[in-house]
């Protein structure tokens, strides 16, 4: 592996939490939720040893992937995409988050609250024994678990959606500029051969859809989780002057 390539990982992870420290400062109201919930999936960073190396094999510090499967750059990465997956969409949409009401919690869909919150992670085990790379049960058990929130919660339909497009405009970005800054780092760090081989211009396809099911599943999480919905912020402002005026 070329020396040149030794901290691009760790660069690529760090460049993430740009974005995050963005959202985090527009959003003021969602900051202590978003920093819990982004601790919460740096979690997911312990999981590389599925990923490395049969889908790729990214030089670390430490060349703590190489000689354990884990790396610090994961958790950075996880840390920052968290955050921006379950508040990126509310922030740039100028949405607030309001408790749902005690009577609507009780209708008969929600009885599977819990279910459909653990939908992902309890498909990938089996998807995971099928014969194919593990890429491939990641991204389908992001889809279930969208399909999952969506199925409990239809309210939640439009942030599945569009997080996961917005979400995956924002990977692909990330990757473009992965690809400009360190030319032939796709081709030496991702298993190519294991792959589909299909890509848009030089990104492999099988990570838009990682962002486009990461997106669309965290995008509802946490108000899927914590029993809030949301609302633009100017339809809670007349709400609260009607109240306020009767």
């Amino acid at each position: 592996m070329a020396p040149e390539y030794q901290y691009v990982w760790l660069l690529w992870s760090i460049a993430f939490l740009v974005p995050w420290a963005l959202v985090y400062a527009m959003a003021p109201a969602f900051r202590p939720r978003m920093l819990r919930v982004s601790l919460a999936t740096s979690l997911l960073g312990l999981t590389e040893p599925i990923f490395v190396p049969e889908y790729w094999n990214p030089p670390s510090l430490f060349d703590l992937a190489q000689r354990t499967g884990f790396d610090l750059e994961s958790l950075i990465f996880c840390f920052a995409i968290g955050g921006l997956g379950a508040f990126g969409y509310h922030a740039l949409a100028g949405r607030a988050l309001v408790p749902m009401p005690q009577d609507e919690r009780l209708a008969s869909r929600h009885r599977f609250h819990r279910l459909a919150l653990a939908a992902p992670f309890a498909a990938f085990p089996p998807l995971y024994l099928l014969p194919w790379n593990p890429i491939y049960a990641g991204i389908a058990a992001l889809v279930i678990g969208g399909i999952a929130n969506v199925l409990c919660r239809p309210d939640l339909v439009r942030n599945t959606l569009l997080g996961g497009a917005l979400f995956t405009g924002l990977y692909a970005i990330f990757m473009g500029l992965l690809i400009v800054a360190a030319p032939g780092y796709v081709e030496a760090v991702w298993n190519l051969a294991a792959l589909s081989g299909w890509s848009a211009g030089a990104i492999p396809v099988e990570e838009l859809a990682f962002g486009f099911g990461f997106g669309m599943y965290w995008a509802g999480i946490y108000e899927h989780f914590a029993w809030h919905r949301g609302h633009s912020v100017a339809h809670r402002q007349d709400g609260l002057e009607e109240r306020s005026a009767s």
